[in-house]
C-alpha cells in the first residue's frame, strides 16, 4: 500500500495531476496534500525567477525565435553543457546589442509621447510651461505651495502613455516623503505650483523624466504622466537636504520603479 500512495505522489509532483487512490486513509491524504502544497511553492518560486530574469532581459524586446535562442543558453549554462558560443568573446556584441535596442525603443517612445504630449496640453485647464511640461490643476488646495527646498509628502500614481501604472503609493498604502530637489526635474517644477490639499496631474516629456535610460519598468525616452496629491510640506533650509536624495532610478532606496521619492536629478 505505501508504494502505491508513494507512486501517486510522485506522479501528482511529476504530472502535475492528483491520480486516484481508494487505498489512502486521511492521514495519507493529509501527507500528498501538503507535499502536493510544497511543489507548487518550489514551482511558483522558480516561475518568478522567470520573471525576474525577464525584468532583465527586457531591454532586447525579444522576438519568439531569440527568445529560443537565449532558453538555449540558458539550459547549456545550468545543465553545464558545452557551449557553442564562449560568453567572454560574445560580451561586446551582447552590450553593444542593448544598446541599440535600447536607442530604438527610445525613439519609438519619444515618437509616441510627443503625441501623447500636444493631446494632454490641449485638455481644459492644462498648462504647457517653458519647460515642456504639461500641468493640469485636479482639484484646487488651500494651503501652502512647497519652494523647491522644501521637504513634501505626497501620494501619487503614475503610468505610462499606454495607461500602465508603474508605480502608486496609493498601491503601496503610505504616502512618499522627500525633499522636492531631490526628484526628477518634473516634480521640482510641477509640485511648487501645488498647494496643500491640492490635486495635479503632471505630465512629463523624458528629458525632464529618465532620459533615453530603461528606469525599472519604465522604457527608455518614456513621456510619463503622475497624478499627484499634495499632503504637507515641511520648510527645511537647503542645506538640510544636500545629499539626501537617491540615485535616480531607485525608489525609496529598493531599486524598484523609480518615481518620484527617490528619483535623483
Amino acid at each position: 500500500m505505501k508504494s502505491v500512495y508513494c507512486l501517486a505522489v510522485v506522479l501528482a509532483l511529476v504530472l502535475g495531476t492528483a491520480p486516484a487512490c481508494a487505498m489512502q486513509d486521511s492521514d495519507q491524504e493529509g501527507d500528498t496534500a501538503m507535499a502536493k502544497d510544497g511543489a507548487q511553492d518550489t514551482a511558483d518560486t522558480m516561475y518568478a525567477v522567470g520573471l525576474a530574469m525577464a525584468q532583465g532581459l527586457a531591454q532586447f524586446h525579444l522576438t519568439e525565435e531569440e527568445l529560443q535562442s537565449v532558453k538555449e543558453g540558458l539550459t547549456d549554462g545550468v545543465l553545464g553543457n558545452e557551449p557553442r558560443v564562449s560568453l567572454q568573446e560574445y560580451m561586446p556584441q551582447i552590450q553593444q546589442l542593448a544598446q541599440e535596442r535600447a536607442q530604438a525603443a527610445a525613439a519609438k517612445e519619444h515618437e509616441a509621447g510627443a503625441a501623447y504630449l500636444e493631446q494632454a496640453a490641449a485638455e481644459d485647464g492644462a498648462v504647457k510651461t517653458d519647460s515642456g511640461m504639461v500641468y493640469q490643476v485636479l482639484e484646487e488646495g488651500t494651503g501652502a505651495s512647497p519652494k523647491e527646498s522644501d521637504q513634501v509628502k505626497v501620494n501619487y500614481k503614475g503610468t505610462l502613455t499606454d495607461g500602465t501604472v508603474f508605480d502608486s503609493s496609493y498601491d503601496r498604502g503610505q504616502p512618499a516623503t522627500f525633499a522636492l530637489n531631490q526628484v526628477i526635474p518634473c516634480w521640482t517644477e510641477g509640485v511648487q505650483h501645488m498647494k496643500v490639499g491640492g490635486k495635479a496631474k503632471l505630465v512629463c516629456p523624458p528629458d525632464l523624466a529618465y532620459g533615453d535610460r530603461p528606469a525599472g519598468s519604465i522604457p527608455p525616452g518614456s513621456t510619463l504622466t503622475f497624478e499627484v496629491e499634495l499632503l504637507d510640506v515641511t520648510p527645511q533650509p537647503a542645506a538640510d537636504t544636500a545629499g539626501q536624495g537617491m540615485d535616480q532610478g531607485t525608489e525609496n532606496g529598493t531599486a524598484q520603479e523609480p518615481p518620484p521619492s527617490g528619483a535623483g536629478n
